[in-house]
Formats: structure tokens, C-alpha cells, sequence
């Protein structure tokens, strides 16, 4: 896929704007921020309970790192921030991505499904975590599965103080501009469509089936997720979209052909919560059948951390979906 040809894509989807925003999107929006002020300071306790809590899974082969754009992605040739890593391990996070990646982790070939999963990571736009302990466990059951890493919003700054000061006003800035977090996600949002395109145009070398494709998102990847099924462009949707407690902000109109949904998202998660009702209230109203599981308790980000709550299963049941959509097994 040429450069030119995608950057055409990506600008005919990009078009979709913050407008008609009413007062209740305002206010879910302005939650979601608050959210994402808190999760970029809990991000590193949450992901060492995660490690603590799983038990690991076989890891596959050494990941393949698969640079999506030839070049310097478009729309960010005078980025200068450079990439930056806060904390290590389990708790790091990354600021200032520039150079969008997926990392392919694969099954056991006398495993392999033909299936493949994209996961976004959450981090509102501003910070970028990794889901590469749900990758594992993916591939571990014969699904081919590749950890997005997504453009973020740029911020300023050397240290890590600084750059943790850059992210809290950048959210900060999101309240005082509610149109900010969807230009924060529209680079991500347009990666997140070349990672389509690319698994697409490279299957056979992944062993994967081109129509087997299935994305999944975290949080503000969860909104990714969602704009990219929704994406004009037919051709480089996914197969199916599971957003994992993500809302889009705002709502996008909800054209043809949509893929199946996966949704789940827990009754106390007063932050996204009410705008993936929404979001599921669009699909229902445009003819389709998203499925959609509404936990008890969890909160919100709640990742693969036990909490002792049904959200803890989350991941099993997002199983059983592609399961129960054939795609645990090859096709035939």
C-alpha cells in the first residue's frame, strides 16, 4: 500500500468531527478526561497487580516488530519530542510515540487458528501502555495476536517529571477544549486503520486469514477501536471490534455494513460507562446486534488484574465470543 494511497484513506475517515456535541456528551467527555488524569497515575500500580495476578502464559517466539507507516508517519513529519520510556517492567509506559509498531505474537503453527486479534492499549491519548500479557495469552491459544503501538499526543519535557507535568496538562487542556481528546486520538485512529491495512497486505507471511481480523481496545484504544469499524473506507475495517470499557467521543454516525461488536464494560463505571451505552444504542438503532456484557462491579481499566469481581473474566468470554463466531479453529 503506497503512502499517498493511505494518507487518502485516513484523511476521507478523519473527516468525522466534534460536532452537534450536546451537553450530556460534554459532561461523559469531561469524565472520561478525569479518568484518564487518574489512570496516568495509577498506570504503573495497576500493571504490577496484573503481573502479580495472572498466572503467565507460554511465551511465543521473540515478537516481530512491524513498523506500519514507510517512513515518517503522515500528518507527523515535524514531531521533535522523542519517544520516551517512563518506568520499566511491568509499569512502564511511553510518552511521545512517533513511530506507530505492531508486535506480532504468534501461536505455535500446530496451533494456529488463521485468526489474528490488533489490541490497543489505553492511556488517553497521552500515555501508552502495552497489552503484551493478554497477547500472550491469545497467542498461547493458537490466535495470532499484535500489541498496537499508536501515535500520542506530544508532549514537552526531559524529564520525567516534566514529561508526567506535560501529560496532567494536557488532560487538563482536554477539559478546557472538549474537541482536544478526539484530535489527540486521530493520529492513533489512523494508525489503527494502517495496522488493518498492513496485516491485510501481509497475512500469508503471518499466517493469518485477511478476513479473520478482529481489533480490540482498551480505554481511549477502545475508541479506536470503534472509528476504525466505523472507518468510510469498507476495505480496511476490521472483521470484528471488541472495545474492552471504550467509548467514542463523540458517537460516529453508524454506517453500512458495520462488523460484529464484542462490548464489555462494568455497571460501575461512571467514567466511559454511559457513553458505550450510547455508543451500543447507535448500533441497535442502525439495525445491528452488538453484544454487549455489563458487569456488576470492576470500575474502569481494570485490565487483567483480579479483583474478585465477574469483570475478572472478562477475557475468557471474549474467548468464548470468537468461539461461538468460529474463529478458534481454522477455517475450513
Amino acid at each position: 500500500m503506497q503512502k499517498e494511497e493511505s494518507g487518502k484513506s485516513n484523511a476521507k475517515f478523519l473527516d468525522l468531527r466534534v460536532i452537534g456535541m450536546n451537553s450530556t456528551n460534554r459532561k461523559h467527555w469531561k469524565s472520561l478526561v478525569a479518568f484518564a488524569v487518574m489512570a496516568a497515575c495509577s498506570f504503573s500500580l495497576a500493571s504490577a497487580q496484573e503481573t502479580n495476578n495472572r498466572k503467565p502464559e507460554q511465551a511465543p517466539a521473540t515478537p516481530t516488530v512491524i513498523n506500519l507507516w514507510p517512513g515518517v508517519a503522515p500528518g507527523s513529519e515535524q514531531w521533535k519530542q522523542p519517544e520516551t520510556a517512563l518506568g520499566s517492567g511491568p509499569m512502564q509506559r511511553i510518552v511521545n510515540v512517533r513511530t506507530p509498531t505492531l508486535t506480532a505474537y504468534l501461536p505455535d503453527p500446530a496451533k494456529a487458528t488463521g485468526t489474528a486479534v490488533i489490541i490497543a492499549p489505553g492511556g488517553g491519548f497521552v500515555f501508552l501502555g502495552s497489552e503484551k500479557n493478554v497477547a500472550e495469552w491469545l497467542a498461547a491459544r493458537g490466535i495470532a495476536a499484535f500489541d498496537l503501538k499508536y501515535r500520542t499526543a506530544q508532549l514537552e519535557g526531559k524529564t520525567e517529571a516534566e514529561l508526567n507535568q506535560a501529560g496532567g496538562a494536557r488532560f487538563g487542556a482536554q477539559i478546557q477544549n472538549h474537541a482536544l481528546i478526539f484530535e489527540d486520538g486521530k493520529p492513533g485512529i489512523a494508525d489503527g486503520i494502517q495496522a488493518i491495512k498492513v496485516l491485510r497486505e501481509h497475512a500469508q507471511e503471518f499466517g493469518i486469514s485477511p478476513d479473520r481480523i478482529v481489533f480490540m481496545g482498551f480505554s481511549a484504544g477502545g475508541m479506536i477501536t470503534e472509528y476504525t469499524a466505523v472507518n468510510p473506507d469498507v476495505s480496511a475495517r476490521p472483521n470484528y471490534a471488541a472495545p474492552i470499557y471504550g467509548a467514542p467521543f463523540p458517537v460516529p454516525p453508524i454506517p453500512k455494513d458495520v462488523p460484529p461488536f464484542f462490548m464489555e464494560m462494568a455497571q460501575d463505571d461512571n467514567l466511559a460507562g454511559p457513553q458505550i451505552v450510547a455508543f451500543y444504542d447507535a448500533l441497535k438503532a442502525a439495525g445491528y446486534k452488538p453484544e454487549l456484557h455489563i458487569y456488576e462491579h470492576g470500575g474502569h481499566g481494570w485490565g487483567m488484574r483480579k479483583q474478585g469481581t465477574t469483570s475478572d473474566h472478562w477475557l475468557e468470554e471474549f474467548y468464548w465470543w470468537l468461539e461461538a463466531n468460529g474463529l478458534t479453529k481454522p477455517s475450513k
